[in-house]
């Protein structure tokens, strides 16, 4: 069954290629969403697909690219989007 979350992450998460590599992470999963880069500093991503690879995308935002420094980790039930691929958002 598809699900849907959204994902807040802060830390040392922008400029570290946080989006280009969590595209590349969704894709590998199949999952379907998009990610962008907030003012505050951190990022945000709303993610879709089965419930085993959200549970894989959750846990790799944990640690996030080799650069990244993920303090915080907030995930949230959402409502579908219908997304069709996973997109890189400003």
């Amino acid at each position: 069954m598809i699900k849907h979350v959204n994902i807040k992450l802060t830390g040392r998460v922008q400029g570290v290629f946080f989006r280009v590599a969590i595209r590349e992470k969704a894709e590998e999963l199949k999952v379907k969403g998009f990610v962008r880069n907030e003012d505050d500093g951190s990022v945000y991503v709303e993610a879709e697909g089965e419930a085993e690879d959200l549970e894989k995308l959750v846990e790799w935002c944990r640690q996030g690219p080799r650069l990244a420094q993920v303090t915080d980790v907030l995930v949230e039930p959402g409502v579908r989007g219908q997304f069709t691929d996973f997109s890189i958002l400003r």
